[in-house]
Protein backbone atom coordinates (compact mmCIF):
# COMPACT_ATOMS: atom_id res chain seq x y z
CA UNK A 1 0.00 0.00 0.00
CA UNK A 2 3.25 2.28 0.99
CA UNK A 3 4.41 1.97 -2.51
CA UNK A 4 1.41 2.51 -4.57
CA UNK A 5 0.60 6.05 -2.46
CA UNK A 6 4.34 6.68 -3.45
CA UNK A 7 3.52 6.36 -6.67
CA UNK A 8 0.51 8.59 -6.49
CA UNK A 9 2.63 11.43 -4.85
CA UNK A 10 4.97 10.98 -7.44
CA UNK A 11 2.97 11.25 -10.47
CA UNK A 12 1.55 14.52 -8.69
CA UNK A 13 4.86 15.75 -7.88
CA UNK A 14 5.56 15.91 -11.93
CA UNK A 15 2.14 17.51 -12.57
CA UNK A 16 3.19 19.94 -10.51
CA UNK A 17 6.60 20.68 -11.50
CA UNK A 18 5.58 20.42 -15.34
CA UNK A 19 2.77 22.87 -14.40
CA UNK A 20 5.21 25.20 -13.07
CA UNK A 21 3.40 25.35 -10.23
CA UNK A 22 6.19 24.49 -7.85
CA UNK A 23 9.77 25.75 -8.35
CA UNK A 24 11.90 23.62 -10.14
CA UNK A 25 14.36 23.30 -7.10
CA UNK A 26 11.39 22.44 -5.06
CA UNK A 27 10.12 19.76 -7.51
CA UNK A 28 13.25 18.38 -7.44
CA UNK A 29 13.89 17.98 -3.93
CA UNK A 30 10.52 16.16 -3.26
CA UNK A 31 10.91 13.59 -6.19
CA UNK A 32 14.10 12.95 -5.28
CA UNK A 33 12.99 11.75 -1.80
CA UNK A 34 9.63 10.45 -3.30
CA UNK A 35 12.26 8.12 -5.21
CA UNK A 36 14.69 7.00 -2.34
CA UNK A 37 10.85 6.02 -0.52
CA UNK A 38 9.92 4.21 -3.91
CA UNK A 39 13.00 2.55 -3.97
CA UNK A 40 12.46 1.50 -0.10
CA UNK A 41 8.73 0.43 -0.45
CA UNK A 42 9.85 -1.55 -3.36
CA UNK A 43 12.49 -3.82 -1.88
CA UNK A 44 9.82 -5.36 0.67
CA UNK A 45 7.82 -6.03 -2.43
CA UNK A 46 10.44 -8.19 -3.99
CA UNK A 47 9.75 -12.14 -2.45
CA UNK A 48 12.72 -13.27 -0.97
CA UNK A 49 14.36 -16.73 -2.34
Amino acid sequence: MAYKETRESHYWLRLLQDSEYSTQRQAESLLTDCDKLLKIAGCNLKPLS
